[in-house]
């Protein structure tokens, strides 16, 4: 018979096996603990993760939206809202019955909807008008002004906004707004001047221009002064030029009237009118109105670009060389496929082209018909002679540019000799005109 196995021996045996069995199960349970801890440990870390960065995305909010309230806020459909405030001045020698009521439907509801029939609906204004009116601590007369732009004492223009800004300080949180207006119960034979933009304008618009209240409020964008006379032309010309701001040292929207010619003695709304040298009566900015008793007329398409109111696509370029034949329609009407025409001769030198019809505010032109105009983008403002944009006019013998329009059935041509450009009108069919640009 064999042998009898040792059973101390395969005792010990299993009981080493067992031993290794169960330490490779403790291990197992060991190694699961911890990869649930450490997934516990990972959640963990991902909620606290999640709970700093909504922390930072609210602390974003808010610092964006203090960012965003120091411009125009977007609305909901994409339209630019510019916020402003109107602050409603008296004086302690001057008697009057203007109205809040008066002002607050003026900026709200005429200027507001001129700015947006002129934007195609890109820009509305939110304005307020201070609750109440803060009188000055000085009379009317010692603010008053000329109403000659070059001879304007630029002082008194400062200390009317310093007093005017000071006086609403306390109640007007100037963060909000984008703009502000200054809107005197003063008549204008007693101010000396309609209206007038301190910044960017009397006041200059450099880099280094600021304005702040006593409290150290900042006014940002800039502002401007008004009698309650001003007519819309006149309120719109003035915002215009806060609105277009300052690029480059530049106003983006000047004033487009001669100051030279504006500086010369006589009757004031004659001599204005003789300044009107550059665009006349087709773009308040030149004229500011056509007649005093009807609304202005609407804005140059090269206004319209200045303040980025006109959407790129809707600009034809041509090339000289060029031969190309283009439908252009009414400016006043943004459903128009093409609204202006751009004929480049140097990087700053160029022609624009736009077809004003009596359509919407301009019902209120002097005519109607194709304007042709020369911009040059090195001068900045108009100055001896020299302007940043210029009419050329179809009938010379019609004073104040009145007749500069191009037409079917009269002047339908223009003609440029220097730079060989020619602009033919071939067609109006009904507010639009086929016309030809090609070489001389």
């Amino acid at each position: 018979m064999g042998e009898r196995p040792d059973t101390g021996i395969e005792e010990t045996a299993n009981k080493r096996r067992f031993a290794c069995m169960s330490s490779a199960h403790h291990a197992e349970r060991e190694e699961g603990i911890m990869m649930k801890r450490n997934r516990i440990r990972l959640i963990s870390f991902l909620i606290l993760v999640l709970i700093a960065v909504f922390a930072f995305l609210s602390i974003q909010t808010i610092v964006f939206g203090d960012v965003l309230s120091e411009k125009a806020k977007i609305s909901s459909d994409g339209e630019t809202v510019q916020q402003g405030i109107i602050i409603l001045v008296e004086f302690p020698d001057a008697k009057h019955d203007v109205d809040r009521d008066f002002v607050q439907n003026r900026f709200s509801k005429h200027l507001g909807s001129y700015v947006k029939e002129m934007s195609y609906n890109k820009v509305s204004l939110g304005v307020e008008v201070t609750k109440r009116w803060y009188t000055m601590p000085k009379s009317v007369g010692q603010y008053r002004i000329s109403s000659r732009n070059l001879e304007v004492d630029k002082s008194r223009v400062r200390k009317l906004i310093d007093d005017a800004l000071d006086a609403a300080d306390k109640e007007v949180d100037f963060s909000k707004y984008s703009f502000a207006a200054i809107f005197l119960s003063a008549k204008v034979a007693d101010y000396g001047m309609v209206g007038l933009c301190g910044y960017p304008g009397m006041l200059g618009w450099g880099a280094t221009d600021v304005l702040k209240t006593k409290s150290g409020q900042l006014v940002k964008g800039g502002i401007a002064i008004f009698s309650f006379q001003a007519h819309l032309g006149t309120l719109f010309h003035d915002i215009a030029h806060i609105l277009g701001g300052v690029k480059g040292g530049k106003r983006m929207v000047p004033c487009l009237y001669d100051h030279d010619l504006q500086a010369r003695p006589g009757p004031m709304r004659e001599t204005f009118v003789d300044s009107t040298i550059n665009m006349g009566f087709w773009d308040p900015m030149s004229c500011h109105f056509y007649k005093r008793e009807i609304p202005p007329p609407g804005i140059s398409s090269w206004t319209k670009m200045r303040l980025d109111w006109i959407d790129r696509s809707k600009i034809k370029v041509i090339k000289p060389g060029r031969e190309v034949e283009v439908i252009l329609g009414p400016l006043e009407d943004g459903s128009s496929e093409i609204l202006a025409i751009k004929i480049p001769i140097s990087e700053t030198t160029y022609y624009l082209i736009e077809n004003r019809q009596p359509v919407g505010f301009d019902r209120n032109l002097p005519g109607s018909g194709i304007l042709v105009m020369y911009a040059d983008d090195n001068i900045p403002e108009c100055r001896h002679g020299k302007a940043p944009v210029k009419l050329m006019n179809a009938d010379r013998s019609v004073p104040h540019l009145e007749g500069a329009a191009f037409d079917i059935g009269g002047k339908d041509s223009f003609h440029d000799n220097k730079n060989k450009i020619r602009i033919q009108l071939k067609e109006k069919i009904a507010g639009s005109y086929k016309i030809l640009i090609s070489s001389l």
